[in-house]
């Protein structure tokens, strides 16, 4: 039994949203403003990813919601229509820790030492960081002497990172909250916010915030997935309800600059599958890669509409396709599980009708999911001991974008014979 957040809902023209119980439904661009929006994707009603399910909870209710994809071309923002109540989303029960992943370890130890490497920070210096989850990037600066202050609304990453000794607030980060701080006295050399921008409902309150709290001298330091990755891999699945925006270098642009900030140096990487680091400050200085960004921008079609036209079709094409492979494993009689109960993996499965029929479990690093269920399919998720104790034939990658680190932990099991069927950009079996 399910209990849809779509139906019928009250207009409210003083707003500009369609409104129920569980969610919004914007008719404007979260960046500009403009109504000027048009459909890019439809994955129809889909679980919300994350809200993992204990065997008690598998006979109760479950919300789901519609998962709408348009673009705007004034400021060439893609995003999603449904804004679901972000207490949901990120309550008590949130189960992503950073510190899980080795490879988003070094990644961000790196990014770390490049700033202090640039910057003289010490014992007079603040870096926050918005959405620090478990104090995964922050204690890399407490290990030199440099003072913290991490804001987070999960309370089991927040309490997390307190056990390390990282000082963190559990609280969503808002303009409101930034003037609170300020006035405090709160005032940061240097403000972190990785993976968390597309998260946010109030896109430009959360960014004037970050202005409101950062020193005329500081520097802001952002990271998040880069739409043209997402457009030309076909990572369709990282859609869903926590990303509400999809970024392109124009849109942030456009976004920075309504707040008083500007973007001065941009670099890409290659974490979660395409990203974008993003230096920022209140003084204009930028470096040749913003105007290249958007020059490349420019020549690939990414600020028009006609680029995203034949995404949908590539979707479904990738769905088709994985639905081949599993339905001939399963013709077989091949044994198939999943590797990573990640918000992605709920996308997949939904728009790709992937159930027990087809995956016997997951498997996760991570203890707090173990034992849980994933959400609408209600497939378990089990330790990736599973993998060395049970043998089966096939692992689906669901966390595609960290295939590399899986596939070299799992040496043994593919010693033994055991293969990866990796979904994306093109369903393939290694």
């Amino acid at each position: 039994m399910t209990k849809p957040c779509v139906g019928e809902a009250a207009n409210s023209k003083a707003s500009g949203k369609v409104m129920n119980d569980l969610y919004t439904a914007i008719r404007s661009c979260r960046v500009c403003g403009s109504d000027n929006l048009h459909r890019v994707l439809d994955l129809g009603e889909t679980p919300l990813a994350d809200r993992l399910l204990t065997e008690q909870g598998l006979n109760e209710p479950e919300p789901h919601c519609h998962l709408t994809v348009v673009f705007c071309p004034d400021c060439s923002l893609m995003q999603i229509i449904e804004t679901v109540d972000p207490k949901v989303l990120f309550g008590s029960d949130y189960p992503y820790y950073s510190s899980v992943s080795p490879t988003l370890l070094d990644h961000f130890r790196g990014s770390v030492e490049e700033i202090l490497g640039r910057r003289a920070l010490g014992a007079q210096s603040l870096v926050v960081e918005l959405a620090s989850n478990d104090g995964y990037l922050l204690k890399n600066y407490v290990r030199h002497g440099v003072p913290v202050f991490g804001i987070d609304p999960a309370p089991g990453p927040a309490l997390r990172a307190r056990e390390s000794g990282v000082d963190t607030l559990n609280d969503f980060f808002s303009i409101a909250l930034a003037e609170k701080l300020a006035g405090e006295g709160v005032a940061a050399d240097v403000i972190h916010a990785n993976n968390v921008l597309a998260h946010v409902a109030d896109t430009n309150g959360f960014v004037a915030g970050i202005a409101r709290l950062l020193k005329d001298d500081g520097e802001v330091v952002i990271e998040c997935p880069y739409l043209r990755d997402l457009i030309e891999h076909c990572e369709f699945d990282t859609i869903y309800h926590q990303h509400l925006c999809y970024f392109s270098v124009k849109a942030l642009q456009v976004l920075f600059r309504r707040h008083g900030l500007y973007l001065n140096r941009v670099l890409r990487t290659s974490i979660h599958g395409g990203s974008l680091r993003l230096f920022l400050g209140k003084r204009q200085a930028p470096d040749p890669s913003v105007a290249q960004m958007l020059g490349e921008e420019r020549a690939t079609g990414m600020h028009d509409v006609a680029y995203f036209r034949e995404f949908a079709g590539r979707v479904t094409a990738l769905r088709d396709k994985l639905r081949g492979i599993l339905e001939h494993l399963h013709a077989q009689g091949k044994a198939v599980v999943g590797y990573g109960a990640a918000a992605k993996g709920t996308t997949m499965m939904s728009f790709a009708g992937i159930d027990r029929s087809d995956i016997e479990y997951i498997v996760d690093r991570s203890e707090f999911k173990q034992g849980r269920y994933m959400p609408g399919n209600h497939v378990p998720i089990k330790s990736v001991d599973s993998l060395a104790s049970d043998r089966p034939d096939y692992v689906l990658l669901l966390s595609w974008n960290f295939a590399e680190e899986i596939i070299r932990q799992q040496a043994e099991y593919r010693a033994q014979g055991g293969k990866f069927i990796v979904p994306v950009p093109d369903p393939r079996i290694i």
